[in-house]
């Protein structure tokens, strides 16, 4: 059997293209509505042109995607965020994509909507990335797959946790860190998150920005509402942490301002 034959069948064992019954079964009936013929194929590809070397079990699951642990060439953890293809709802999308210069010919087509989501991450992460704000560092797209930086205990594969998970030595800390990226992002990559929350964020010894397809343009016409939501949401969580947080409406005028 050849190598690209053994890394062929490893994906499918992997993520179930022949699902096990039983016990497992659960597991897999998320594993199927994600993974189809047309994704294998796209994780063929990848495979074949070295983006990855192999894909393994999921980190975490959810209604737009699921992110998969895969191996580079060189057996480090990267992580492969599969968008649904099938399955997603994604009228909502058309919100945070209609009437972003990046994106033309928009159809509400999921088969046509989805890679465009999935791209507009890549794209956000990017920004993101170059602008000095923690996020995973993009590697490769195609169509509805996205390889990117696996955040957590590489050596031992183990993802790190969610915002909300995590016990904070210093809130308040954690709470300007969190305003601060919200800032740059805002002034220097010229993006506005628009889903920030406490599930969104990991946490790696800081925050790290994760899920931001949905990131606006700072030209996007809600830009403003965004921005004061993704505050809004952030002095809620500290809040209960006992953290004394500026009103939110001031911050976001700071931020606005600071960007004119």
């Amino acid at each position: 059997m050849g190598d690209a034959e053994k890394k062929r069948r490893l994906i499918e064992d992997k993520l179930g293209e022949h699902p096990r019954r039983g016990k497992d079964s659960d597991e897999f009936k998320v594993v199927e509505g994600v993974i189809d013929p047309p994704t294998l194929k796209i994780l063929y590809k990848l495979l074949s042109r070295g983006s990855i070397n192999a894909v393994h079990g999921a980190i975490s699951t959810g209604k737009e995607a699921n992110v998969y642990r895969g191996e580079d060439l060189e057996g480090a953890p990267v992580a492969v965020k599969i968008y649904r293809m099938t399955t997603a709802e994604s009228d909502f999308m058309l919100e945070y994509i209609v009437g972003d210069p990046r994106f033309k010919k928009i159809r509400r087509n999921p088969r046509t909507l989805i890679p465009l989501w999935a791209l507009k991450e890549f794209k956000n992460l990017q920004r993101y990335h170059e602008a000095g704000v923690a996020v995973p560092k993009p590697f490769d797209i195609e169509r509805n797959v996205l390889i990117m930086e696996f955040i957590g205990d590489k050596e031992a594969a183990l993802p790190a946790p969610l915002l909300k998970d995590v016990i904070l030595d210093s809130p308040a800390e954690a709470f300007n860190d969190i305003i601060d990226m919200i800032e740059i992002g805002y002034n220097d990559a010229g993006l506005v998150h628009a889903d920030l929350s406490e599930f969104n964020i990991l946490w790696y010894g800081e925050p790290i920005f994760i899920d931001v397809s949905q990131a606006v343009l700072t030209a996007h016409d809600y830009a403003g509402k965004y921005l004061f939501r993704d505050i809004q949401n952030m002095t809620r969580f500290f809040s209960k942490m006992d953290v004394e947080t500026e009103d939110p409406k001031v911050i976001t005028q700071y931020i606005l301002s600071s960007g004119e």
